[in-house]
């Protein structure tokens, strides 16, 4: 029988999202990948215990992860069943909908039939009545915004999700949805988006700005940039990398040699900071204004444990926050010529 680690909120922090009243761990657990049918039960469990026994109450989920869609549902279903249902109300759990979930016209984007029946379906993997935020995943340029809204506020209202969300929105996109929604009186709180020092995507399109302004918390994903931005890389690319055993999310061709070296100049930096550079890049993103919680990823326990060390790293000054911009807007010139 699990018996959670009492000593487990002694040292993680904790964040107020945006002008709410809830409160996020500094970091998340995301479960995008390694938590599929392919993955280890014995590990994926033993993941998600580790993370809860340091403080990380949050687990972020969406209807299609996997392999196969749903299937990481499931297993975290699975988890909370046999381990963590005596601790519910100590969690926070969050999942999406908004990309190709089922056959047919009815089980993508962001219509209020699609959002409300995934909703269902997710509750019914996990075995839960409800989830803590429930996320529109992607913007939709075909379904009106309101419909869009409507089904988050019905979500909410049915008291299958507390709170509402809304991932990878453009800050025009991302003010407009939230007039809609503050108009039905919906408790929107927060936006997921990826964020790293390598992807400033929402610096570019007005999310970050617009987020910070509306008084909404914000969680970012892929803070690592698919581990680039450790230290896997910086001598060449191992023979056991997923670059060359899977190559899904990254390619050889993404790591010139030019790039590499600029990546050894940030960790050169973190060094001089006193941290590696995975712990460096997570405590730039904390530092950064209206970052409520960071989503980590992981395959084993231990690399959870490693990434916790950026709640030790002291806060950068603004001379090295500069000096990463810097080597961050090199490291993108190299990319566009590469590209």
């Amino acid at each position: 029988m699990y018996i959670a680690n009492p000593d487990r909120y002694k040292k993680m922090e904790y964040r107020r999202v945006g002008k709410s009243g809830l409160l996020l761990p500094a970091l998340s657990l995301g479960l995008w990948q390694n938590f599929g049918d392919i993955s280890n039960y014995a590990n994926m469990r033993n993941m998600v215990l580790t993370a809860f026994g340091h403080g990380i109450t949050h687990f972020d989920l969406a209807n299609n992860y996997g392999p196969e869609p749903g299937a990481a549902e499931k297993n975290f279903g699975r988890i909370l069943k046999e381990d963590l249902a005596p601790y519910r109300d100590e969690l926070i759990i969050s999942t999406k909908a908004g990309y190709e979930m089922w056959d047919g016209p009815y089980g993508n984007w962001g219509s209020r039939k699609y959002l409300l029946a995934s909703l269902d379906q997710s509750l019914e993997r996990m075995g839960l009545d409800y989830v803590d935020i429930f996320y529109h995943h992607r913007m939709d340029p075909n379904t009106p915004l309101e419909e869009t809204m409507g089904a988050l506020a019905q979500a909410v209202r049915s008291g299958k999700a507390l709170y509402a969300g809304l991932s990878n929105y453009d800050g025009p996109t991302l003010e407009k949805a939230c007039a809609i929604l503050d108009e039905l009186k919906v408790p929107y709180i927060i936006n997921q988006n990826c964020y790293s020092i390598l992807d400033r995507t929402v610096e570019k399109n007005g999310a970050l700005e617009a987020n910070n302004r509306l008084g909404k918390g914000m969680i970012t994903f892929s803070p690592l940039a698919k581990g680039q931005l450790t230290d896997r890389y910086l001598n060449g690319i191992p023979a056991d990398s997923r670059i060359r055993t899977d190559g899904r999310f990254l390619h050889e061709s993404d790591l010139p040699q030019a790039k590499i070296e600029k990546l050894r100049e940030l960790n050169d930096l973190a060094k001089e900071h006193g941290s590696e550079l995975s712990a460096l890049a997570l405590r730039w993103l904390l530092d950064k204004e209206g970052v409520t919680s960071v989503l980590i990823g992981a395959s084993k326990p231990e690399q959870i444990l490693r990434n916790l060390k950026a709640l030790d790293v002291k806060p950068l000054s603004d001379e090295e926050m500069k000096k990463i911009d810097e080597i961050a807007a090199e490291i993108h010139k190299i990319e566009e010529q590469n590209a």
